[in-house]
């Protein structure tokens, strides 16, 4: 059975678009398709993806959205507009951190938050963002185990079990996960670290390309037959 994952988007809804027609193209409308969260932040319209992929579920489509760490701040922000995320390497708010907040909010039509005092800009969010909005981004999963791989935001912490990890690592882990050579019981298809291709590590993959910076959006292919990387000309082999 094929299966299909999307990297971090971050506010690209036209290449999201692209990816989800890559993807059809390669495996049909009901193909079942992996985002591996992060859609949020940097890009131009974050409101736009979370409406797509929360539309795309009611109507039915095989879409498995899981949570990435620039995900829980929007409904943290909404709650409390000084929390800080306590992974995060800069203990600010999330405006502050200036990590793309300004373009989401910008999305919902709450213009220039990163220059305006933060509970004006809060009450503004509050009133801009559909609730219903902050409940999917926050009580999305943080992980997905199929049967070709485990798919998740950031990695996992090694040597703990699945049902033990802590959400502070499946959408923040960085080091520890990657100098681990060792076999985690499934391949781990991940994004949060961008690389400037995917790239196959034998034991994870890694898919964040960068599109909140200007990279590309990346969509692979699993199936019996290995991995693949999509394309506007098709798949290509992705290998260790």
């Amino acid at each position: 059975m094929r299966i299909y994952a999307i990297g971090d988007i971050h506010g690209q809804l036209q290449r999201l678009r692209e990816a989800h027609d890559r993807i059809e193209r390669d495996g049909g409308a009901d193909a079942p398709v992996i985002h591996l969260g992060d859609l949020i932040d940097k890009g131009p319209d974050s409101r736009g993806v979370v409406e797509l992929l929360m539309d795309g579920q009611v109507q039915g489509r095989k879409w498995i959205v899981l949570k990435g760490n620039h995900d829980r701040a929007l409904p943290n922000f909404l709650r409390d507009p000084r929390w800080i995320d306590p992974r995060a390497a800069d203990q600010k708010d999330w405006i502050s951190r200036d990590v793309g907040a300004e373009a989401a909010l910008a999305s919902y039509g709450v213009a220039d938050a990163g220059h305006r005092p933060l509970d004006e800009v809060h009450a503004e969010a509050v009133a801009a963002v559909p609730p219903d909005h902050a409940r999917w981004l926050l009580g999305l999963p943080a992980w997905y185990l199929g049967s070709h791989a485990l798919f998740v935001h950031a990695g996992i912490r090694p040597g703990i079990d699945l049902r033990a990890q802590a959400e502070d690592d499946l959408l923040w882990i960085r080091k520890p996960f990657h100098d681990d050579r060792r076999d985690h019981g499934a391949l781990v298809v991940h994004g949060h670290t961008p690389v400037r291709r995917p790239t196959h590590y034998a034991n994870r993959v890694n898919i964040d390309t960068g599109a909140g910076d200007g990279g590309p959006l990346t969509a692979i292919r699993l199936d019996e037959g290995g991995l693949w990387v999509l394309d506007d000309t098709g798949a290509s082999p992705l290998t260790p």
